[in-house]
């Protein structure tokens, strides 16, 4: 499929056409890029619940390398980093899934990697990798954001020369009921953990501030279980998840496993990118670039731990990003360096993934939101 140049009023009038109550199964997804080569910015696009095919994308916004996005509870604003400005851009949400843009905030460092926003939606927090820090806005009654309120620098280093030799924030993921976030830092084999408070767009180092990695690990971005006890830390270096269990109520991590992604035979280069967790609570995905694949785990429900259960494909070059959908029906990979979104059926019972085949062209894709939550 190749992307077409259209007008916005006839794109969105073709997404809420998508979104209407004759075609209930759609649902609309957000894709972020890197715009160094084709892309123009923030694309567009729906899937079809029941067949998992994908619409033609189109350009939702013009922006400059709008690599990582994320939602405001109510869905009415995205937020999208700029990496190579330093900057979070605040996008409201129209109706018919249009974007309109409510302005930027510098970051106080270089090159942010991921954003995030609390439940309540009042704070959003960005992991800034080039700055090696965690930085704090405030969001205002409309959905934009306000000053930076929160900066806190990391210090250190760990073991990789190249990778390691300063900090390197990396994630951005919220405890489920807001008081904490946990911020995996790169450079440090360090995943951060920090107290809320929302209202007043701050931040503050939990006791412990951190749980440590296994030097020249890498931890780059965490997912929690649906309950919210245990955390998934997937190591971009090691190319491992690190298990831990989480006290809901002191915020403290503890490592109870570390287990590969990839296969035992496997002797080339790679490193890991994404961490997800089915919405059913009973498996857990990560994505591997180089071996260009989903790593696919059955999880323990009562005591977390993960058993690998299998690696596909994903058709294309450099996983950097995936998504499931909120029913975990599908799985959508994107590979960034072949322009190309896949599209895997998953089942529910096994977890296993399957090809269908479908995919569209997206240039330089790194990331996909859809606007649902599970």
């Amino acid at each position: 499929m190749h992307l077409k140049k259209k007008s916005l009023t006839l794109v969105f009038s073709l997404l809420m056409g998508l979104s209407s109550s004759s075609s209930a199964k759609q649902l609309q997804a957000f894709i972020g890029t890197y715009t160094n080569t084709t892309s123009k910015g923030i694309y567009a696009l729906s899937i079809d619940l029941d067949t998992g095919k994908l619409s033609e994308p189109t350009l939702a916004a013009e922006a400059t390398n709008p690599s990582f996005l994320g939602f405001a509870p109510d869905l009415k604003t995205l937020y999208a980093i700029n990496e190579s400005a330093g900057v979070l851009r605040a996008l409201a949400v129209g109706k018919d899934y249009s974007l309109r843009p409510l302005g930027d905030q510098p970051t106080g460092a270089g090159g942010p990697a991921d954003v995030g926003v609390d439940p309540t939606g009042k704070f959003v927090v960005v992991a800034v990798y080039g700055g090696g820090a965690t930085a704090g806005f405030p969001v205002k009654k409309d959905g934009a954001l306000g000053e930076r309120s929160a900066f806190v620098k990391h210090l250190g280093k760990s073991v990789h020369p190249k990778r390691q030799e300063a900090p390197h924030a990396h994630g951005v993921t919220f405890s489920k009921d807001g008081r904490f976030v946990i911020v995996p830092d790169l450079g440090l084999d360090q995943v951060k953990v920090y107290k809320v408070d929302a209202a007043a767009g701050q931040l503050t180092a939990n006791t412990p501030e951190f749980l440590p990695i296994e030097p020249g690990s890498g931890p780059r971005h965490a997912a929690f279980s649906r309950d919210g006890k245990f955390l998934y830390t997937i190591n971009e270096l090691s190319s491992t998840v690190t298990v831990a269990a989480f006290d809901t109520k002191a915020g403290k991590l503890t490592t109870q496993q570390t287990i590969g992604t990839l296969p035992a035979d496997f002797k080339g280069k790679s490193s890991t990118a994404e961490i997800a967790v089915h919405p059913n609570d009973r498996f857990v995905y990560g994505s591997n670039r180089g071996h260009d694949s989903i790593a696919v785990f059955s999880r323990n429900q009562k005591t977390g731990a993960l058993t690998g259960i299998g690696t596909t494909l994903t058709g294309g070059k450099t996983p950097r990003h995936f998504a499931l959908t909120p029913d975990g029906k599908w799985l959508v990979a994107a590979n960034q360096d072949s322009d190309t979104l896949t599209v895997f059926k998953v089942d529910a019972k096994t977890g296993l993934l399957t090809a269908t085949g479908m995919s569209v062209n997206v240039p330089r894709p790194v990331c996909v939101r859809f606007v649902s939550y599970p």
